[in-house]
């Protein structure tokens, strides 16, 4: 059985990878697909936790290959999401989670139809510039820049099959896992999962 693609986004603030974090702590049998970039890590990050960090040129040569579903280049550097990040777990039959903006969204959702998207948005836009705030890690200018591409961001919302609002932490993270429930007891879904128990279930 296929394994479904369920991709993430949402604008900078609105918590997407707490949630992320937390559902993957909540439903099991799902694998995070790890992006790629060319930057250097940043403290505290990690190889193949945070990011698979490669050179530029390395990248540029999984570019030529066709290795990425969608690739970016931002103030830079690249980042992007590779074929064997994603398709060998789903061949596997788990189910994987995929973090990315709108435009890569857009691009994987392209070449896999039947990818389920989520997309995140903050309760208010007072509330997204006050997480933004907390952070203490940006400037006013940088704050301001980050608020404008969040709007940019979030007006594509309708393009994904499910909106979550931020309010209440708790509950963002029930709706989230919600949706995996869901889609895992679809008829095709319990048809391959539970094919013995059905079949049992139709004999004479």
């Amino acid at each position: 059985m296929q394994g479904t693609l369920y991709i993430v986004a949402a604008p900078s603030g609105a918590g997407k990878s707490s949630i992320v974090n937390a559902v993957l702590k909540r439903v099991p049998d799902v694998a995070l697909s790890i992006s790629y970039t060319s930057r250097s890590p940043r403290p505290g990050e990690r190889h193949a936790q945070h990011y698979h960090f490669i050179g530029k040129e390395e990248f540029e040569r999984m570019i030529a290959g066709g290795e990425f579903f969608e690739y970016a280049l931002v103030h830079g550097d690249y980042k992007g999401t590779a074929r064997q990040s994603v398709l060998p777990q789903l061949e596997k039959g788990l189910d994987v989670l995929l973090e990315i903006d709108w435009q890569g969204a857009r691009q994987v959702r392209e070449q896999i139809p039947g990818a389920r998207s989520i997309f995140i948005l903050p309760p208010s836009k007072q509330a997204l510039e006050t997480r933004m705030r907390n952070r203490g890690q940006d400037s006013e200018a940088v704050i301001a820049q980050r608020l404008a591409a969040a709007r940019e961001e979030m007006s594509h919302y309708h393009e994904f099959d499910y909106v979550v609002i931020n309010e209440q932490f708790d509950q963002a993270v029930q709706e989230v896992t919600a949706i995996f429930t869901a889609q895992r007891l679809l008829v095709g879904q319990q048809r391959h999962r539970h094919a013995s128990l059905i079949e049992h279930l139709l004999s004479d």
